[in-house]
């Protein structure tokens, strides 16, 4: 490059740091050496002076001087994950909602979302499958244990993936959780603020509850119930501990059916019911990365949860509007 280009920014770049702008179009320009460029006036934005830490924005214009022979243009394509035939119909089955910016799956019971020891099949591993229109792999934004099933965001571009982290991160993300769980609340709804910590050991990950463990607070509703078998219960997590869902029903004496890891025996029914654990992230209700409106999307249950509900002749699975009480 020997000559000044105006760059222009794109969405997918608003937000960034200037320095990390020019890593990812110009990767040969060392930092040193964008410092100075930056302090002689020669790189601007918009015609003004800039900084290296200065963010930018989308529609804004990026003064780049002639550069030598130092590499300019976009890093190396990133690589791409094989992804058989099967496995991507299978990803693209789970989308149930798309636009510019996000992407909302339905992810199944069973699937990992990354990828660990003696895990070969995750759901990271496929997202070479969902680029479709966008041109670039969807980022994860935050995940799911292998055996909860529901909403799972990505994010299409930088812009929204920094977003969407900012709105989890912020707690402005409401999410509402189904489970059945085992026996019948006495109180129809509360609060569980239970603390919780991470217990050491080589068995895989695995919580407790502890006085000097991190805070962690659940607001539960009873939707329905079987007698005093089981009860459907919708969970609104206030915090986002691992497992936090599970040891806190576990702990109130009504563990999530299938969660053998934190209610031993007591979480499994007898008869036809599926010994998979039956906990469910229906629905994400949370500011849309674009920053027009609200993003609300809402996950069907999966086949063994559906199968269940008919069983204990639960009232369809749509539930009225359902009130918590205060936090």
């Amino acid at each position: 490059m020997n000559q000044v280009a105006q760059i222009p920014i794109g969405k997918e770049d608003d937000g960034l740091r200037l320095d990390r702008w020019f890593k990812s179009h110009y990767p040969g320009v060392p930092f040193g050496r964008l410092s100075k460029l930056c302090r002689t006036g020669q790189v601007r934005l918009d015609g003004r002076r800039v900084k290296t830490g200065d963010r930018v924005q989308a529609g804004q214009t990026v003064r780049v001087p002639p550069l030598g022979s130092m590499t300019a243009g976009p890093e190396p394509a990133q690589k791409k994950h094989a992804v058989n035939e099967a496995d991507a119909a299978w990803a693209q089955s789970m989308v149930f909602y798309r636009d510019d910016d996000v992407m909302a799956l339905s992810k199944p019971p069973g699937l990992a979302v990354q990828g660990g020891t003696n895990t070969k099949t995750h759901l990271d591993g496929m997202l070479d499958a969902l680029i479709f229109e966008a041109g670039q792999r969807p980022k994860l934004v935050h995940r799911l244990d292998k055996d909860t099933s529901g909403v799972l965001l990505l994010a299409r571009h930088a812009a929204a993936a920094r977003a969407l982290t900012e709105a989890f991160r912020e707690r402005a993300a409401e999410k509402i959780y189904w489970a059945l769980v085992t026996g019948r609340p006495k109180q129809a709804s509360g609060k569980i603020n239970l603390k919780i910590e991470k217990l050491p050991g080589k068995l895989g990950e695995r919580m407790a509850i502890s006085e000097g463990g991190q805070k962690a607070v659940t607001l539960y509703a009873t939707v329905d119930h079987a007698a005093n078998r089981a009860s459907w219960l919708a969970l609104k997590p206030v915090t986002g501990r691992t497992h936090q869902l599970r040891i806190h029903c576990a702990a109130i004496g009504h563990p999530v059916v299938g969660d053998g890891k934190y209610g031993g025996k007591d979480a499994f029914l007898t008869g036809s019911i599926s010994r998979k654990l039956h906990l469910h992230a229906r629905s994400l209700r949370l500011p849309h990365p674009s920053g027009r409106g609200v993003l609300d999307v809402t996950a069907p249950l999966p086949p063994h949860m559906e199968e269940s509900w008919d069983i204990l002749d639960f009232e369809g699975s749509q539930a009225a509007d359902i009130e918590f009480g205060a936090i």
